[in-house]
C-alpha cells in the first residue's frame, strides 16, 4: 500500500491507538496531520518520530467536539496541501460507571467526544470530498459497540452509533465516491492494559480466540488497507480487529 502524494487528517493522534496509526500511515507516505487537544509535547514527539524516519507530519491543534474549531483546522489543512485525502476519527474518551448510578452529564460528556466528532468530521470531509470526488474516511469505533458491557453504557451508546452512522453517510458519499468505513477494536495492548495484574491479563486471553492481547500497530494496519485503493470497493464495513473476541 502506498500513499504518495495524499493527507491524512487523524483526530486524537498525539497518544496510543492514535499515534500508532499516524505512525503507520506516514510509514506509507502519507503527510500525516497530527491532531491534539492538550499535552503538545506528545503531539511533537510523534511528529519528531515519523519526521526522524523521513516520513511527512504537521501538528494541529483543535477540539473535535467544537464545531467552529474542527471546521476552521479543516480550512489551514486545506489551505496547505490544496485537499484532504482522508480522516481517521480517533478521539475518545471513557467515563465508565454503572448505568443507575450514571448522570446525564456522563452519558453527554462520551456521547458528545466519540460520537458528535465523529459526526463533524463525517459531514465536513464528505463536503471537501465530494468536490474532488474522491477521499476515504474510517472511524475507530469499539468492540463495546457491538456487544456492550457493564459500566459501558455511554461508550456503547456512542461507538454503536459511529457504526451505524457510517452506514448512513456511506449512502450518501458512494455517489461522489467517497468511502466510510469502521474498524472495532477489541482489548489493545496499551498503557492501561500495562498496569493490569497478570492475572487480569491472563483471564482476558482465555477468552480471546488468538490467546492474545492486541497491538495498536494491529489497528493502524486496519485502517491503512481500509483508507488504501486496495480497499476501493469496500464502504459502509465493519472491520473487527479483536482476535476472534467477537464473532
Amino acid at each position: 500500500m502506498k500513499f504518495n502524494g495524499k493527507n491524512v487528517l487523524i483526530t486524537g493522534a498525539s497518544k496510543g491507538i492514535g499515534a500508532q496509526i499516524a505512525k503507520t500511515l506516514a510509514e506509507y507516505g502519507l503527510k500525516v496531520w497530527i491532531n491534539y487537544r492538550s499535552k503538545p509535547e506528545l503531539a511533537e514527539n510523534v511528529k519528531e518520530i515519523i519526521e526522524s524516519a523521513g516520513g511527512k507530519a504537521a501538528i494541529i491543534k483543535f477540539d473535535a467536539t467544537n464545531e467552529e474549531d474542527f471546521i476552521a483546522s479543516l480550512k489551514v489543512i486545506v489551505e496547505s496541501d490544496g485537499k484532504l485525502d482522508y480522516l481517521v476519527n480517533n478521539a475518545g474518551i471513557t467515563n465508565d460507571k454503572l448505568a443507575l448510578r450514571m448522570s446525564i452529564d456522563d452519558f453527554q460528556s462520551v456521547i458528545d467526544a466519540n460520537l458528535k466528532s465523529c459526526f463533524i468530521g463525517c459531514r465536513e470531509a464528505l463536503k471537501l470530498m465530494s468536490k474532488q470526488r474522491f477521499g476515504s474516511v474510517v472511524n475507530i469505533a469499539s468492540i463495546i459497540g457491538e456487544r456492550g458491557n457493564m459500566g459501558q453504557s455511554n461508550y456503547a451508546a456512542s461507538k454503536g452509533g459511529m457504526i451505524a452512522m457510517s452506514k448512513s453517510f456511506a449512502y450518501e458519499g458512494a455517489p461522489r465516491n467517497v468511502r466510510f468505513n469502521c474498524v472495532t477494536p477489541g482489548f489493545i495492548q496499551s498503557d492501561m492494559t500495562n498496569d493490569l495484574k497478570p492475572e487480569v491479563i491472563e483471564n482476558y486471553t482465555k477468552s480471546i480466540p488468538l490467546a492474545r492481547l492486541g497491538e495498536a500497530e494491529d489497528v493502524a494496519q486496519a485502517v491503512a488497507f481500509l483508507l488504501s485503493d486496495g480497499a476501493s470497493y469496500i464502504t459502509g464495513e465493519v472491520l473487527k480487529v479483536n482476535g476472534g473476541l467477537y464473532m
